[in-house]
């Protein structure tokens, strides 16, 4: 090989080199920043989980979720007066059905709560005793959540008038005003919306 050709030869080694070298550092930083763009995804899932979860598992919920066949009522999560027992349509038994008391509104004369289709959730949806990440479960669970895909699990948990009821819960039968979830009921649609955007992650713990 003659000193042209081993010139031209090294010249192309280099030339090889180089955009190899560029490829190479343009697959790391592509690389970095995706992992960061999933961090960050990851935080803010995580986030808008534990708001939602800071609502579903606060006593407007989970009275109505009750693990047994006696919703709970009250700030202090106390058996339903009268014996009330769910019933085989989980809306009462004959005589003490959820409709013979609870209206489509909430009733400030005699302090009964009230909201449209008032009536306790399924027994394969209790929440009573478990902790969110089984909540979540649950809630996602079509063989526990009455067939719902994720979608639909959102208009549930953001556009449900029972559900909402849960921010407009009038007074007891002392005339206090009933104790709402710590978040407020446009962060709360928020952080649901963003959770199930996420592709709805359960954390760990």
């Amino acid at each position: 090989m003659n000193r042209t050709n081993l010139a031209y030869l090294i010249i192309m080694l280099l030339v090889v080199g180089i955009s190899v070298a560029f490829a190479y550092s343009g697959s790391v930083a592509s690389n970095t920043e995706k992992v960061s763009v999933t961090a960050v995804e990851l935080e803010a899932s995580d986030e808008a989980f534990d708001k939602m979860m800071q609502v579903l598992t606060h006593k407007r919920c989970v009275n109505c979720h009750p693990d047994g066949d006696r919703p709970r009522q009250g700030e202090d999560s106390h058996h339903h007066n009268f014996g009330v027992q769910r019933g085989s349509d989980n809306h009462g038994v004959a005589a003490l059905r959820c409709q013979s008391c609870h209206q489509a509104e909430n009733n400030n004369f005699s302090g009964v709560p009230g909201a449209p289709e008032w009536s306790l959730a399924p027994l394969s949806m209790r929440w009573e005793g478990l902790s969110r990440v089984e909540i979540a479960t649950s809630m996602l669970d079509p063989t526990r959540n009455g067939g719902r895909n994720l979608e639909e699990i959102v208009e549930h948990l953001t556009e449900h008038e029972l559900v909402l009821w849960a921010w407009e819960p009038g007074i007891d039968a002392s005339g206090n005003p009933r104790e709402i979830p710590p978040i407020s009921k446009e962060e709360y649609i928020q952080a649901v919306k963003a959770w199930a955007e996420a592709g709805a992650p359960i954390p760990e713990k």
